[in-house]
């Protein structure tokens, strides 16, 4: 990048961002602003209240609802795309990053450069954002797997894999016997099913996350969760990240259990750079980050898990450090949005120039 950017980050309205966010959108924009931030570029987040940036925030009104109806969806968005238009009319931007799934509900109309980073299922966006005739409108897929389930689109863009801050990870030498599962409480997470697993095993298991007071959440703790933990496999709620880090490099390996088609796993990477094996199903992108065998197992069904598990001891956690620092860097995420973004500004400009052009002479 020849010169220093203004970027405005755009968050999805309903979580907030910090860097013990459970979203990994929210992670990932988060990442972004510090490392954008730390090489001098100026940032701007718009975000839910409570948000935490490193560049300046601005906030949304907060969300005094737990109720997500779609009347309640309808009036947040219109809130939304208000402050975002109030603010682009305050000042000029450089580049525009959007993260939030129901981003096409408070799509600003500018010829500022839009990038749009996929963090969920393509079949989970509607499917008119493959259809935009936008000239400064973009997309960009965060695995080769989501890549190729995306429709033909020719505003979108390549690959640009997750990263993260391997600086807040470590290997420790002290193990434990324990299982960790970590993630957002929710039915596609599957944790039951690595519950189920790990009783019939007789193995120690600490499930970490926070439960969103969405009713399918809810009920799904509730009713599916609750009723599985006993003294051996406990749940102990949301942590931060000093609780996180001490939970990944203790734990004999971290268990993925995910029923929905992954399209990264930002909690497989931090465990690789914390030195801990992954077990995973086969899902997603899953099998673009673990190595079977090398760095972790990958497994066709949840039958497999507890032979899985037990053969996570003939893993180098060397190995795993290695693949993390080799792949999964925050730098080397930035510095590749970085090279987009200037891809990007400077298609817009040409496109722009032509244009007037053609005015002139047409």
């Amino acid at each position: 990048m020849k010169r220093q950017l203004k970027v405005l980050s755009i968050a999805y309205p309903f979580s907030r961002v910090t860097s013990d966010s459970a979203g990994g959108a929210e992670q990932i924009l988060s990442t972004l602003d510090k490392v954008l931030a730390k090489k001098g570029h100026e940032t701007v987040t718009i975000a839910a209240a409570g948000s935490e940036t490193t560049g300046r925030l601005i906030s949304a009104d907060p969300l005094v609802s737990k109720d997500f109806s779609d009347e309640i969806r309808a009036n947040v968005h219109k809130r939304y795309q208000e402050l975002i238009s109030k603010t682009l009319e305050s000042e000029s931007f450089d580049f525009i990053h959007m993260h939030g799934i129901d981003f096409s509900s408070y799509l600003p109309k500018t010829e500022t450069p839009i990038l749009v980073t996929l963090h969920l299922p393509p079949s989970w966006y509607p499917s008119k954002i493959f259809n935009s005739e936008s000239n400064s409108f973009f997309l960009n897929a965060v695995s080769y797997t989501q890549r190729k389930e995306c429709p033909h689109a020719p505003h979108l863009l390549g690959v640009i894999e997750n990263g993260v801050p391997l600086e807040d990870f470590e290997m420790s030498a002290l193990k434990e016997d324990y299982i960790l599962c970590l993630g957002r409480i929710c039915p596609e997470k599957g944790f039951h099913l690595a519950l189920d697993i790990a009783k019939k095993a007789d193995l120690p298991l600490i499930l970490a996350g926070q439960v969103f007071p969405y009713p399918s959440h809810i009920h799904y703790f509730e009713n599916e969760i609750a009723p599985r933990l006993d003294k051996k496999r406990e749940y102990i709620g949301p942590v931060g990240l000093s609780k996180k880090r001490t939970l990944l490099n203790r734990a004999r390996c971290l268990l993925v259990s995910s029923l929905a088609p992954e399209t990264s796993c930002l909690v497989a990477m931090e465990a690789l750079a914390s030195g801990t094996p992954v077990v995973t199903l086969r899902t997603g992108a899953l099998p673009e980050i673990i190595e079977d065998r090398v760095t972790g197992r990958i497994v066709d069904s949840p039958n497999e898990f507890a032979e899985a598990i037990e053969s996570c001891s003939d893993i180098d956690p060397l190995r795993c450090i290695q693949s993390a620092r080799n792949r999964f860097s925050a730098d080397r995420m930035v510095e590749s949005y970085l090279q987009f973004y200037d891809d990007v500004i400077e298609f817009c400009f040409t496109k722009r120039k032509k244009s007037r052009v053609f005015d002139c002479f047409g």
